[in-house]
């Protein structure tokens, strides 16, 4: 699979890297766009500060000047909270799309949007603080509404990132039973 890899709003981390290469491993090709241009962030306040200073259209307008060279080809759109935001709104808008990975997050959806039975594979703590059970079931109902077919993994106890080594959120049981499923997800695309 070619795979779009986008950051959470910690920025381009070694956790991000790591993740690709645990992909390409696996077979896939994978970019990891650097939506942040070089800026890494401590924390989840900074991080956010910084998103909201750059403004979501001009991280759009950068995912999408991202993908654009390689959407022919069908892209598995992927990425860790912030990212996976970013991804499911560049997935719903490509008919090319060949999947979608999300990572400790969601988005809103597009009033009118509609998929092909679109896979879409969601791994997220449970709880979360920005991903709640009402958040949830409301983004699952309109994913299946919009034509996706939505599989969703829940970890008790882990952190919002549980993915990533280097955070407080960190679960390495959590994120190694992510990371199997997510790599037999993408092998059966």
């Amino acid at each position: 699979m070619n795979i779009m890899l986008f950051h959470s709003t910690y920025g381009l981390r070694p956790a991000v890297r790591a993740a690709a290469d645990r992909l390409r491993a696996a077979g896939h090709e994978v970019w990891t766009p650097d939506l942040f241009a070089g800026r890494t962030f401590d924390t989840v306040e900074e991080g956010m500060a910084h998103k909201e200073e750059t403004g979501k259209d001009e991280l759009l307008r950068r995912a999408v000047l991202a993908a654009a060279p390689y959407s022919e080809r069908g892209l598995v759109y992927a990425g860790f909270s912030l990212g996976a935001s970013i991804a499911q709104t560049l997935a719903l808008g490509d008919d090319k799309a060949r999947g979608l990975l999300l990572l400790h997050g969601t988005s809103d959806l597009a009033p009118n949007v509609s998929v092909d039975e679109l896979p879409v594979q969601l791994h997220v703590a449970e709880p979360d603080p920005f991903e709640t059970d009402d958040w949830l079931n409301a983004w699952y109902l309109q994913m299946r509404r919009a034509g996706a077919d939505v599989e969703v993994y829940r970890y008790a106890g882990a952190g919002h990132l549980y993915t990533d080594p280097g955070l407080p959120d960190y679960d390495e049981e959590a994120a190694e039973a992510t990371w199997r499923v997510a790599l037999g997800f993408l092998a059966g695309l």
